[in-house]
Parts: C-alpha cells; sequence; structure tokens
C-alpha cells in the first residue's frame, strides 16, 4: 500500500482546520471570518467549504457556515458510544446533586479543554462550561488540571508555546507540578469572572490521565465550601477512575 501523496496530506489537513474552526467557535462564521481563523486564501476555502458542504458536514445560510446534519450525527455518535462519558455519566449526576452545582467533564485535545458533557446545578443562579465549549489549555482549573497531568513533552510544548518568558514559563510549570502533587486545581475567575472551579484528573488503565471531573459555582456561594466541594469532586473523580480502569 503506498503512503499518500504530501498535496493530499495537506488537502486533509486543510478540510479538518476548516471543520475545527466551526466546531470550536460554537455559532455560524462567514467566509471572512474562517479566512482569518484559518489564514487560507479565499478560493482555497470556498473549494474546501463545497467539498464539505456536498457530504453534509456544513450547511450555508447567506453566506455564513455552521456544522452540517453529518457533524450532528458524529456528536449523537461520540454521545452514544464514548466509554468515557458513559463511565462518568453516573457520578457526575451524583456529585451534581450532592453539591447543587454543576459538573463538566473536560478533555485535553491538542492546545484546547474541550467540555465532552454537562450536568447543570437544578439552582436558578449557576454556573455552566457548555457541552462542546473550548478553551486555551492555560487558564481555569480544567485547563490547569488537565496541562498539570499530560506527558512531560507535551505539557512542556503547550508551556513554551503560552510562556515565551522564560521565567513566566517557570512560575507556571511550578503551578502545574504543584497540582499533580495534590491532586486537583482550583481557581477563580480565570475564564469567567464571579467563576469558582475545581478539577480533579481522571486515570483510565496504566494511571494515563484521560480527562478531568470539574465542578462550577458562583464565588459567593463556593466561599467558605471549597474543601468540601473539592473533597466531593476528588472522591468522585476516583471512582469514575476506576471504573475506567477496569478490563
Amino acid at each position: 500500500m503506498t503512503a499518500p501523496e504530501p498535496n493530499s496530506a495537506a488537502a486533509a489537513d486543510r478540510v479538518l482546520q476548516v471543520l475545527a474552526v466551526l466546531a470550536q467557535q460554537g455559532r455560524v462564521l462567514s467566509a471572512t471570518e474562517l479566512m482569518a481563523h484559518t489564514g487560507l486564501a479565499r478560493s482555497t476555502l470556498y473549494r474546501l467549504l463545497a467539498r464539505l458542504k456536498r457530504w453534509g458536514f456544513v450547511l450555508e445560510s447567506d453566506g455564513c457556515y455552521a456544522p452540517g446534519p453529518l457533524s450532528l450525527q458524529l456528536a449523537l455518535g461520540f454521545d452514544l458510544s464514548s466509554h468515557l462519558v458513559r463511565q462518568a455519566r453516573p457520578d457526575m449526576i451524583a456529585l451534581a446533586r450532592q453539591s447543587h452545582e454543576s459538573v463538566g467533564l473536560v478533555v485535553a485535545v491538542n492546545d484546547t479543554a474541550i467540555c465532552l458533557d454537562m450536568v447543570d446545578s437544578e439552582q436558578s443562579l449557576r454556573c455552566s462550561f457548555e457541552k462542546g465549549r473550548s478553551v486555551p489549555l492555560r487558564a481555569g482549573a480544567s485547563a490547569k488540571c488537565l496541562l498539570a497531568h499530560l506527558p512531560d513533552a507535551a505539557r512542556d510544548a503547550v508551556l513554551h508555546a503560552h510562556y515565551p518568558d522564560a521565567a513566566q514559563r517557570g512560575d507556571a510549570l511550578a503551578e502545574l507540578l504543584a497540582i499533580r502533587n495534590t491532586g486537583f486545581a482550583m481557581t477563580a475567575g480565570e475564564v469567567d469572572p464571579g467563576v469558582w472551579g475545581v478539577s480533579a484528573p481522571l486515570f483510565g488503565a496504566g494511571r494515563r490521565a484521560v480527562g478531568a471531573l470539574t465542578l462550577m459555582a458562583p464565588v459567593t456561594r463556593a466561599h467558605g465550601q471549597e474543601s468540601a466541594l473539592a473533597d466531593m469532586t476528588i472522591v468522585a473523580a476516583a471512582r469514575i477512575s476506576r471504573g475506567l480502569s477496569l478490563p
């Protein structure tokens, strides 16, 4: 079997880049916005969009683009078949009921943290990291917990990308090593103002980190309850990890 032509591989990467941008932005985008996010020439972008529309991965309306029905089918298939989501969901629900706060399941993809699943608090004032939302793998409890438990080489690559200054990079590394030692990350207002969060790692077979369980609450409601909420989250994460480690 012959290897694909380099040009074919590059074209495939560009197609996936367009899909990734549409997925990460979480809203319809104009061609101009897509060009800005991808760096593609207009002619190249339109050619890729035409192919994606033909296959049903992208929809166009009034010159703007959004994920199409085939993308939604992929999402549905992910929800039904994801081992991590299936294992985590019961304990996420239990933790949300115990704490009366919102609970998210977050994973690292390249240099971003992406929310795979969410159980919202039933309280009228609640914090939520919407399912499908992504943020840079830098700030916030989820991102720091995930980054702290990446393999050293992958972690260092992200740190070099986000912190060109060696002193800042050293400070960030020290914080991540402390998070790995304590077993959880806790932040307030780093991603969304007024939102407190605590995140504990999830481990699969061979103690490989596969994601993070994050509890989110308004800062005002979490005040004075930080330790109790952190303990709840750590216990729930340990239960999920035990399930993930079973053959």
